[in-house]
């Protein structure tokens, strides 16, 4: 490794093929094997639903000739939302579907609602049926939960509902905050199908993790796992970084494929859902769900010390113990997330959409409030006060 220490992380990710959105491409033999051999992505179990999924989720703003080249890897597993690019995401697979009929049965396709009311979300789900042009939703989510008292009796009788007209098989949620206790709770309800949740090599070894983990899979739910990547809200240039990438370049993979066979070295989750806007990251995501090579012990532990010395850049999203502290509505949790979407996935676009959502008022008052008591207890320690003034100057 001495001979990449001097360079900067930034030119030792160019020299090696890096691309946007954290993952880095295969090397073109790999690509070509790829395209030569069309070997399908594995698939698993999605809980107890009966239902298998492709291991590697197609997700985000998806386009139609990528949504061609992942039906042809076997990605049958996609992920949508209303709201993604204003509704378009979901219109472009109504278009794919009007094109390949006959692919519709063997895709397991997800779409999630942000409507919090029982006629929003009637309304964005069957808004969502006609842009994708088919009869069914393979599985619904409300999207981004943060407790799950938002989960009532009234949703349950909606989704029973909605299931028994044929409007949507399986029904679930998708969360980004406080979610160890979110996944917890729903193993208790008995009508949780699914969730989707951040799920990565920093997150994954903590005990609150594994504990939601288990007490899911008792419970029948199917995992998916978002934000796979482990990106922060700080941009790092460390010597653990060089090192993580040099030893996996080594054995054949990139570090951004590393910590996806990272997820997937637990049975338990079923699929990873990726971002993946163009062929290049769709093509290194595939390679990495085809290499059969495990990882190591001493793979795992350079990822979990690499977690640890730069723990302080990410956001674990226990909102509940920071933004207890402050007064006002601060979404503190959600904001070091938009700085991940730009800092990480270099989505400024997608980052200050999000921060300019924060209501008005609260972005006035965030500027001028104390930060110190919820830095102090943080668990990773994250210089609160310093990110959420650079993301007001960033994103305002």
């Amino acid at each position: 490794m001495t001979q990449i220490t001097n360079f900067s992380r930034r030119e030792f990710l160019k020299v090696t093929g890096a691309t946007t959105m954290g993952s880095i491409v295969a090397p073109l033999d790999c690509l070509v094997k790829l395209s030569d051999e069309l070997e399908s992505v594995p698939t698993r179990p999605f809980g107890d639903t009966g239902q298998n999924v492709s291991i590697l989720s197609l997700g985000g703003s998806l386009h139609l000739p990528l949504l061609q080249i992942a039906f042809k890897w076997g990605i049958t597993y996609w992920d949508t939302a209303h709201s993604y690019m204003g509704g378009n995401s979901e219109k472009r697979i109504g278009k794919y579907f009007l094109q390949f009929p006959e692919d519709r049965k063997k895709i397991f396709l997800v779409t999630k609602s942000h409507a919090w009311t029982l006629k929003g979300m009637t309304r964005e789900l069957n808004q969502s049926l006609e842009r994708m042009k088919t009869d069914y939703i393979d599985l619904f989510f409300v999207h981004g939960v943060s407790r799950i008292s938002e989960l009532d009796e009234d949703k349950k009788a909606w989704a029973e509902k909605s299931k028994a007209e044929g409007k949507i098989r399986l029904f679930g949620f998708s969360t980004h905050t406080n979610m160890e206790a979110c996944m917890m709770e729903a193993s208790k309800l008995g009508w949780i199908d699914g969730i989707m949740m951040s799920y990565n090599y920093r997150l994954m070894h903590t005990d609150r993790m594994k504990r939601a983990v288990d007490a899911c899979v008792k419970s029948g739910i199917g995992l998916t796992a978002m934000k796979a990547q482990g990106g922060g809200s700080l941009k790092t240039d460390t010597e653990a970084e060089l090192k993580l990438a040099g030893r996996f370049l080594k054995k054949g993979y990139t570090d951004a494929q590393a910590k996806l066979k990272a997820v997937w070295e637990n049975p338990n989750i079923a699929s990873i859902c990726s971002e993946m806007p163009n062929r290049k990251i769709l093509m290194a995501n595939v390679y990495a769900a085809l290499n059969r090579n495990q990882l190591s012990t001493q793979d795992m532990n350079l990822l979990y010390q690499y977690a640890h010395e730069t723990g302080s850049g990410y956001c674990m999203g226990c909102a509940h113990i920071c933004e207890s502290t402050v007064q006002g509505k601060v979404p503190i949790s959600d904001i070091m997330r938009y700085l991940m979407y730009w800092r990480s996935y270099e989505d400024r676009n997608r980052a200050v959409e999000s921060f300019n959502k924060i209501p008005k008022e609260i972005r006035v008052k965030m500027a001028n409030m104390d930060y110190s008591q919820a830095e102090q207890i943080c668990p990773q320690q994250m210089p609160i006060d310093k990110l959420i003034s650079e993301a007001i100057k960033e994103f305002s």
